[in-house]
């Protein structure tokens, strides 16, 4: 392995480490509490390890990957504000956040090198094999578009039980994906999520049977 190809492979791992560690902290503290808790550390987590993986993507030539992440990592912000932390944020950092994403598709569209031109004519998946994975991150990013809407309802940052029910589907199509594509990045950090949503599902269904059964 070259250390460029090296290089890459450590962004990637870097990536799928955060959200790795966003869940287990999560799913740790909802333990704890007994209930499905959406800490301010899942979000800020989410939103460094999504701009590591969009570079990981662009590098690895996977459009799977980058389309991925664009949507979620818009919904991370807004879940930042949600929390009351956004605007305590230094304003470079907070311009750095929004413009990154703009900056990614303009670096898509025009550029040369990791460009979506680029990316296409170097890919080496199949077309069947890019729709699969294609479907099961669009699956895996419905996830926030869902948990996003149940959240401006509420007008909090939470993570309902049909997020956790979305996520397993997403996860185990993206473990196909990855296995398919020998991605040992993708396989390792979806492996850690299959077994943390499954576990938040069960707290989300048992706290939802616990006030079902107060109520009558």
């Amino acid at each position: 392995m070259s250390r460029s190809e090296l290089g890459i492979l450590s962004l990637g791992l870097m990536a799928q480490a955060l959200f790795s560690a966003r869940i287990l902290v999560q799913w740790i503290k909802s333990e704890r509490a007994g209930r499905v808790l959406s800490p301010t550390s899942f979000w800020t987590f989410s939103l460094l390890a999504s701009f590591l993986l969009m570079l990981y993507g662009m590098f690895r030539q996977d459009l799977v990957i980058i389309g991925g992440q664009v949507v979620s990592y818009l919904i991370y912000l807004r879940n930042l504000q949600f929390k009351g932390v956004w605007r305590d944020l230094p304003a470079w950092v907070r311009w750095s956040a929004l413009l990154f994403p703009i900056a990614t598709f303009a670096w898509l569209l025009f550029g040369d090198a990791y460009s979506l031109a680029y990316i296409w004519k170097h890919n080496n998946a199949s077309g069947l094999l890019i729709a699969w994975g294609g479907a099961g991150q669009v699956i895996f990013t419905l996830r926030f578009v869902y948990q996003w809407y149940y959240s401006e309802l509420a007008q909090e940052s939470i993570l309902p039980n049909g997020f956790w029910v979305i996520s397993l589907v997403g996860s185990l199509m993206i473990v196909t994906y990855a296995v398919l594509r020998l991605d040992p990045v993708l396989l390792l950090g979806q492996v850690v999520g299959v077994v943390a949503y499954s576990r938040n599902l069960y707290l989300g269904l048992q706290k939802q049977s616990a006030s079902q059964r107060t109520i009558s």
